[in-house]
């Protein structure tokens, strides 16, 4: 490195820069054809790993595995200024009825493909090779930060505590760095 260079970032340089940004916004969309508010434990569990780690939900709904339920609430949340990421829960399957995926990739900017991969590989460890199944993404989408997540409370469990909430002030960095620079 010559002294024209600049310094290149550590990784732990940028998992610090993430934390100036204190609390993010989160939205958190469950689609089920089956659960009630009550009955929600993916999407409760969701909230609560967000407020434990000192962030905030900014909007909560729960819609139909329907794209004409997901995708107006998707859009709503993509719109709210308070909202940093969205994470949704449900729909990653591969039944004719799981929906979620398709209408989240018709609105992506930016594929997160090593959040997928991470998921299914720490979900292997869990289930073995069920983990094939789940179509657990994450994505870059109107300038937010989205991840969908199977239905299931131990799976979901997992995504937040071991891959959202670490990285979320990181992420949140990167994506305001670059729109920044715009």
């Amino acid at each position: 490195m010559n002294e024209s260079t600049p310094p290149v970032a550590s990784f732990q340089e940028h998992q610090a820069a993430g934390l100036k940004y204190g609390a993010l916004g989160f939205a958190v969309i469950t689609m089920s054809d089956s659960r009630t508010p009550e009955t929600d434990t993916s999407g409760q569990s969701i909230k609560e790993a967000v407020t434990a780690a000192g962030h905030k939900v900014a909007r909560y709904a729960l819609v139909k595995d329907d794209p004409r339920q997901i995708g107006p609430e998707l859009d709503a949340a993509l719109a709210d200024p308070s909202v940093a990421i969205v994470v949704t829960n449900g729909g990653t399957g591969i039944s004719l009825r799981d929906n979620a995926y398709e209408t989240i990739a018709a609105r992506l900017d930016k594929r997160l493909d090593g959040f997928g991969e991470l998921f299914r590989m720490l979900s292997y460890g869990e289930i073995g090779a069920a983990a094939m199944l789940s179509r657990a993404a994450g994505w870059i989408a109107g300038g937010k930060i989205v991840f969908s997540l199977p239905g299931s409370t131990k799976a979901v469990r997992l995504g937040m505590e071991k891959l959202i909430l670490p990285q979320a002030g990181h992420l949140w960095f990167e994506l305001q760095k670059h729109a920044a620079k715009k």
